[in-house]
């Protein structure tokens, strides 16, 4: 095993670093203009499906059972290049990169993604997120099931967990313990849906847009979890795994 690097930065995508709701808003648009109400309703309706089924994102297999009964319609062949040549480099939420480069100056910043194995990957690939983050990407159906296997991969003293998913940082959270930090993006419509929902434990830090972590800096790390370790007490200031910044 490699030395463990002292902070790795783990940073999902959709409605993190990247507006997927604009994507589904596009996708569902561009069906209405091609197919029409009822069928644009049917594809939403196999890809909730899959999901439920399946635990994530698949709009590549909603496609193929889409294509049972539109096999005669024009632009079923159209939608494959509409999914995969989507722009996604111009969905990325402002600064997202920046906010990237800038954990890469403190720590190993790591794409932790879930999602299909075809889709996804395009998705992050075509969006610039690949080579921002130099190739260091992970893709699982369950990331949050998958921790001693990232931690193998992307060994660290610390970890940071970034995600618009609070539930999923709480999930996390009870497993590494002091071992993480957990910042909350309040973007998309998870961090919405989760509003009003008590989270526990509740995230370590939260910022209302990916582009916040630009002015983030290891000091600022350094204090939050002091600051748990003391209960509170900021007078108190505990060793932690963080270096301090000079």
């Amino acid at each position: 095993m490699s030395t463990p690097a002292p902070v790795v930065f783990l940073l999902d995508v959709d409605n993190t670093l990247l507006d997927n709701d604009r994507f589904a808003a596009d996708l569902t648009a561009w069906l209405d203009h091609a197919f029409g109400r009822v069928e644009r309703e049917r594809y939403w309706s196999i890809y909730a499906g899959l999901r439920d089924q399946l635990g994530y994102a698949d709009y590549l297999g909603a496609l193929q059972g889409f294509r049972a009964g539109s096999d005669d319609e024009p632009a079923l062949l159209q939608l494959p290049a509409f999914l995969l040549d989507y722009p996604f480099s111009e969905r990325l939420y402002p600064r997202a990169l920046d906010a990237i480069r800038h954990l890469g100056t403190m720590g190993t910043a790591v794409i932790l993604s879930d999602g299909d194995i075809v889709f996804q990957p395009r998705k992050i690939q075509r969006s610039g997120l690949w080579d921002a983050v130099a190739g260091r990407v992970l893709v699982y159906v369950h990331k949050e099931r998958m921790l001693d296997v990232i931690r193998q991969r992307f060994p660290a003293t610390h970890y940071v967990m970034v995600d618009d998913k609070p539930q999923l940082l709480a999930t996390v959270k009870r497993v590494l313990a002091d071992c993480l930090t957990t910042v909350f993006v309040r973007q998309g419509h998870y961090a919405a849906a989760a509003e009003h929902i008590a989270i526990d434990p509740a995230p370590d830090m939260t910022v209302r847009n990916i582009g916040d972590l630009c002015d983030l800096a290891l000091r600022d790390l350094h204090a939050v979890t002091a600051s748990r370790a003391a209960g509170a007490d900021r007078s108190q200031m505990p060793q932690t795994a963080f270096p301090e910044q000079p």
